[in-house]
């Protein structure tokens, strides 16, 4: 995918040094995946649309400027990384970790970051287990049931802060499931690489 394919289809315009991290990045995934599986097999030819472009939609629906970003369950750097790489240019007072417990995908992180050239905090643990990050902005892909997630979300969100999950074609099924057990202020942003999925924006959480 070109840098002027990439930018008509997020809608806005993707700078060229954060299209060569995004290469970059690419390249990498391609390079380490057979190792240690990132990513399905299967998806590697559609990295652009299947992954980054995915990750790319979930940064462009917050509008903060600053605070702290994190992503649970990072692993081939889906949403989390991708997201650091566009805040390194678009929006440079966001912190952003990458959450990820497996040691290997760590490495790889960390290896695309030094890579890129971009700043951003790996933290190789459970998130179950971290102290509270005070997260601005959450989010999570292809990591856990909803009701999961929002535990997450209640154990590392800022009070005032947003969640953003994307989900598949039965996401009304896992909303409905976690509203047993949670209350929340949500909102469904059409996804633009699945006509069946969706990303949900959350915010006020608490338990019921």
């Amino acid at each position: 995918m070109t840098r002027d394919e990439l930018s008509e289809l997020r809608g806005r315009d993707v700078s060229r040094e954060t299209y060569a991290r995004l290469e970059t990045h690419a390249a990498l995934l391609a390079k380490w995946n057979p190792k240690i599986n990132l990513v399905s097999p299967s998806t590697l030819a559609e990295v652009w649309s299947r992954h980054i472009l995915d990750s790319i939609q979930i940064f462009d629906l917050n509008d903060r400027l600053e605070g702290v970003w994190v992503d649970i369950g990072t692993g081939g750097g889906f949403p989390g990384l991708v997201i650091a790489i566009l805040a390194a240019a678009e929006a440079p007072g966001i912190a952003v970790h990458l959450v990820e417990s497996d040691l290997r995908k760590s490495a790889f992180l960390a290896t695309c970051l030094r890579e890129t050239g971009v700043t951003a905090k790996i933290h190789s643990e459970r998130a179950e287990s971290l102290p509270s990050l005070n997260a601005d902005v959450l989010s999570a892909r292809a990591l856990a049931s909803l009701t999961a997630l929002l535990g997450l979300a209640e154990r590392h969100l800022a009070p005032e802060g947003l969640a953003l999950f994307p989900k598949g074609a039965n996401h009304q099924a896992e909303i409905d499931e976690a509203l047993a057990t949670w209350r929340f202020r949500l909102q469904k942003h059409p996804s633009k690489t699945d006509p069946l999925a969706v990303i949900l924006a959350i915010e006020g959480l608490s338990r019921v």
